[in-house]
């Protein structure tokens, strides 16, 4: 996901920092802004106090800002030292090639199934992506690409002597990337090997999970794999990136706050008020995941019986939530898709992934699939997935289209009945694949009528 900033108070404020300096800034040792790094801005008044533990400030480092309105305020940057570089001098154990090892040496295959591909990785040998199906007269049929091989010598060969960071739900995640090749050859590069990039990422309570596949380019791919064995290394350890305040102190004859910045708060807390009467209602959102998960989360439903749960999941009262780290997201079914971010000092701020709309679903239907089977052992058919188009999403600023998101309602086995798992993929630009999952969902799939909508079981 793209991270679009709130209005409120953190990003105009921000904004208006960086816009309205005049020439009459004085600056010391400047901190670099950079997207990656979020920032806020205080305004304390006439006296300043300064923070004894946490970011730095010095006297001698901070800007005087301007405003249009002709108000002056001096404001004091924090210093953005790294804490954790201390523990990274002094990490002596092994490199992150070892730590992986006995996951390469064991013959471990994780695997994710999508509505029609099903995708395997085992590890320091292959990834494959296959589908299966069955004739009538039992016979199975296999299609598969192998999108990239190797061998485990050449992944203990493979030496990296810097830390790669990738983008993951808003945070710059390290990784570490084995590179797999000789794959199936590909007709659409002329017969070239495809390729792929497996990018396995720290994440203490995961057991190799894939988080997510995509065809960067034609027939070269990337798969991030989830994996508690490098967080032994501080290097590859997710670390959250911590809000670091301006301090913003109003010079005399100034307004405590900017008289703008006021009335642009007071606009944007009267367009976001009807968002949050939505959240008021008398059953609590059902939590998919916490801080420790990333995208995918699972969790258990035991407060509602199976039929107050499936009534309420389609009416759309009953919504779903899914992702960490800046992002957050709600699918609340025949409603919305949302993606959203909480800030206890600055409120909640909502980008509109999707909306739904029947008659542009119905459109949707009758060139995707939007109910797909399959063959049970017994011969007879039963629904396996079903997809629903929610589109109207809030416009984006890279391709300056809506944004729209197939939701994919699977049936996915489970020892605990009540289990559910989200996650969230984004195959192109804006354009999004939600997935859910769960043994609940098993128990309306086959309600669906030829447009994939569902019904409450008789």
């Amino acid at each position: 996901m793209h991270r679009v900033r709130s209005f409120i108070g953190h990003v105009a404020a921000l904004l208006l920092l960086l816009l309205c300096v005049g020439p009459s800034a004085h600056r010391g040792a400047s901190p670099v802004f950079t997207d990656e790094i979020p920032f806020k801005i205080n305004w304390p008044g006439e006296h300043v106090t300064l923070p004894a533990s946490g970011a730095l400030y010095r006297e001698d480092d901070f800007l005087i800002m301007t405003t249009a309105e002709k108000e002056k305020y001096k404001c004091l940057l924090p210093s953005l030292a790294n804490g954790d570089e201390d523990e990274e001098k002094e990490y002596m154990g092994h490199g992150p090639a070892v730590l992986l090892a006995p996951l390469f040496k064991q013959s471990s295959c994780s695997y994710r199934i999508e509505s029609y591909w099903t995708y395997e990785v085992c590890h320091g040998k292959h990834v494959r992506q296959y589908h299966e199906e069955k004739e009538a007269g039992q016979k199975l049929n296999i299609q598969e690409y192998y999108l990239g091989t190797m061998r485990f010598d050449d992944f203990l060969s493979h030496m990296l002597f810097s830390v790669p960071t990738k983008n993951v739900e808003g945070q710059l995640t390290p990784y570490y990337p084995v590179e797999m090749g000789n794959g199936t050859p590909c007709l659409l590069k002329q017969n070239q090997p495809r390729s792929t990039s497996v990018l396995y990422v720290c994440h203490p309570e995961a057991k190799h999970e894939i988080l997510s596949i995509a065809e960067v380019t034609t027939c070269e791919y990337e798969v991030v794999v989830l994996t508690p064995l490098l967080c032994a290394h501080p290097k590859y350890r997710f670390k959250s990136s911590p809000v670091n305040t301006i301090l913003c102190q109003a010079l005399a004859g100034s307004p405590l706050r900017p008289h703008s910045l006021s009335q642009l708060d007071q606009q944007q807390e009267e367009l976001l008020r009807p968002h949050f009467k939505a959240y008021t209602s008398t059953h609590k959102p059902l939590a998919v995941g916490g801080q420790a998960q990333v995208t995918v989360g699972t969790t258990h439903i035991s407060r509602l019986t199976d039929e107050q749960l499936i009534k309420e999941f389609l009416s759309g009262s009953y919504c779903l939530h899914g992702g960490v780290g800046w992002w957050k997201y709600e699918f609340c079914y025949g409603k919305h898709v949302h993606q959203y971010h909480e800030d206890k000092e600055q409120g909640k701020s909502i980008v509109v992934v999707g909306s739904w709309n029947r008659e542009e679903h119905y459109e949707w239907a009758k060139k995707n699939v939007a109910r797909t089977y399959q063959l049970k052992d017994d011969g007879t058919q039963k629904v396996k997935v079903v997809s629903h188009f929610y589109g109207h999403g809030d416009v984006c600023d890279l391709t300056g289209k809506s944004r729209q998101v197939t939701v994919k309602l699977k049936c996915k086995e489970s020892e605990s009945p009540h289990a559910v798992t989200v996650y969230l993929l984004e195959p192109q630009t804006c354009q999004y694949i939600l997935g859910v999952e769960s043994p609940v969902i098993c128990k309306i799939l086959d309600t669906a009528d030829e447009n994939g909508l569902l019904s409450i079981p008789s």
